[in-house]
């Protein structure tokens, strides 16, 4: 782990690196004169002529531009330049995007034509799947449906389905959304559905059928069938018990199902699932629950010692809930459950702590800790936090710091942010405050707040927020002075482009004009689009010419 990045936590670590590395701002840096008259447009546009080739081609074929392109009715365009991709599969990822920013612009015409056109067969599948609610939601749910039957393959079908389900219910069509939703179900139920005991070479359920009955749930719960909601839940939390719990790229289906349960004050599931399972005695031929003791096929746990010395011994008991699972459902329900639901989970997930190890106990211990400060019980969340090493202390206070001053206790978190022994974990901690202070309008004491920050980098990042509040409350001079006190050239590239969000066009124009002096076009590029909607066209024509 770099010197310094448990402190400042890797996103503010990441940006604090790149943005000194940029160097500090001039004085008088260019741009600052400029006067904006009507005519303007052109000229800037003329200058996007001219900076395009300072930004590698590469970096422009896939995210913003294309994505632009895609918004502004210049589909084809947008498909051109991620047809340059030479990565096939990198190609169709972008694709997908593309596919998926036209549909949400309302272009669901030119986003199926791109969908079909897409060469990979899978990532052709995903781009229909995705489109299959967008048209229900477009009130074509009969397009939708004839677009889910053409989709390639099986393992597919139930998600397509599924999706178009809940799009229908949430637009109020009971009866259609329960009849999509039986197809999904039917689609999904000749997927082999394995007991948590099975033998090695069982065949799994297919990657994904637990998403189906997720949605499923939810569809029965916006149809009002609860009795159907719950039975669903029962099959994803067999199908999750089945499973090698060693993902950590996104929630589990069954957390979704536990954290909704719990957020409607059903605790029941969980409670079960939480208490613990003993486990069977590993039997004379060697074999644990159908698995064979130095067998290596995904096996989630490891008997160790002599094998010999282990039969007929119990294993250690364990709760049917992974660390994983009871971190996520704390997680989901952080900014949504009441206070007597925040803190029961945060209690159950504190004896669940005493039983594991390792990194899925570091996980847990961070999300029951973050809880506790967003509930504001800030002794707990401390006691939390000193369990930690030395090393990582520090960082995770100015975590409860940040969580604390989302749960409204501003006054609280400030002084817990000062009493932060280190320096850049302290830095960290004000710059929350000071964020949180001006997401809640209150910019003049967020700014006070600023000077009491000591690392020169850090001040510019707290009034970035500080700037974004004083121009949406009306006050675009202050905004901008205080812009051009920020230290580093593209911390205050940032700032003047939060301003330049806010301003009227003129105005906004004029700060782009400066901002490109300042810092280069990448800063403004995905600001660009709203006050000069030929950005993009031009971009792209300068890059193909």
């Amino acid at each position: 782990m770099p010197e310094g990045s448990a402190q400042w936590g890797q996103e503010l670590f990441t940006t604090r690196e790149w943005e000194r590395r940029r160097g500090l701002a001039p004085e008088n840096h260019a741009g600052t004169d400029l006067v904006l008259r009507r005519g303007f447009e052109p000229c800037l546009l003329a200058l996007l002529r001219l900076s395009v080739g300072r930004v590698p081609d590469n970096g422009l074929t896939k995210g913003w531009l294309p994505r632009a392109l895609a918004r502004t009715g210049r589909l084809v365009r947008a498909a051109e330049l991620a047809y340059t991709i030479t990565d096939e599969l990198k190609q169709g990822d972008e694709l997908v995007e593309l596919v998926k920013t036209a549909a949400g612009a309302g272009d669901l015409d030119g986003a199926q034509a791109l969908a079909e056109s897409i060469p990979l067969r899978q990532q052709r599948d995903h781009a229909l799947v995705a489109l299959v609610p967008e048209w229900a939601r477009a009130g074509e749910p009969d397009k939708a449906a004839a677009l889910a039957e053409r989709i390639r393959y099986p393992h597919n079908w139930g998600r397509a389905w599924a999706l178009l389900a809940k799009a229908v219910a949430d637009s109020g069509d009971a009866d259609e959304a329960l009849r999509f939703a039986a197809r999904a179900e039917a689609e999904v139920s000749s997927y082999a559905e394995v007991s948590p005991y099975a033998k090695v070479g069982d065949s799994p359920a297919v990657e994904g059928t637990e998403q189906v009955l997720a949605l499923l749930v939810e569809v029965a719960v916006v149809t009002g069938d609860h009795d159907r909601a719950a039975a669903l839940s029962d099959r994803v939390q067999a199908i999750s018990r089945s499973r090698n719990a060693t993902g950590w790229s996104e929630p589990r289906p069954l957390a979704l199902v536990l954290a909704r349960e719990a957020l409607g004050g059903d605790l029941g599931r969980l409670d079960a699932l939480l208490r613990t399972d003993p486990g069977p005695a590993v039997d004379a031929d060697g074999t644990l629950c159908g698995w064979a003791i130095g067998a290596t096929d995904d096996q989630d746990m490891v008997l160790e010692g002599d094998p010999d010395e282990v039969h007929g011994r119990p294993l250690p008991p364990r709760t049917l809930l992974s660390a994983w699972d009871m971190a996520c459902v704390l997680d989901t329900v952080a900014e949504g459950a009441d206070r007597d639901v925040a803190l029961a989970l945060a209690d159950r997930a504190e004896t669940l702590l005493d039983t594991v190890v390792g990194l899925d106990h570091d996980v847990l211990l961070r999300s029951v800790t973050l809880l506790l400060a967003r509930q504001g019980q800030v002794g707990p969340a401390m006691a939390h936090a000193d369990r930690l090493d030395p090393d990582l202390r520090a960082g995770r206070q100015a975590e409860i710091v940040g969580a604390l001053a989302r749960h409204g206790d501003t006054g609280g978190a400030e002084e817990v942010a000062r009493a932060i022994a280190d320096d850049q974990a302290r830095a960290r901690a004000l710059i929350a405050v000071v964020r949180e202070l001006a997401r809640r309008g209150d910019p003049g004491r967020a700014e006070a707040l600023v000077h009491s920050i000591n690392d020169r980098w850090a001040r510019g990042e707290a009034l970035v927020a500080v700037v974004r509040e004083r121009a949406r409350r009306g006050d675009p001079g202050r905004a901008e002075t205080l812009s051009r006190s920020i230290a580093y050239r593209a911390t205050r590239a940032r700032a003047l482009t939060a301003l330049m969000e806010l301003s009227e066009p003129s105005h906004a124009r004029r700060l782009a004009a400066q901002v490109v002096a300042l810092d280069g076009w990448d800063t403004v590029l995905s600001v660009l689009e709203r006050i000069v909607p030929r950005s993009a066209a031009v971009v792209a024509d300068r890059m193909m010419s």
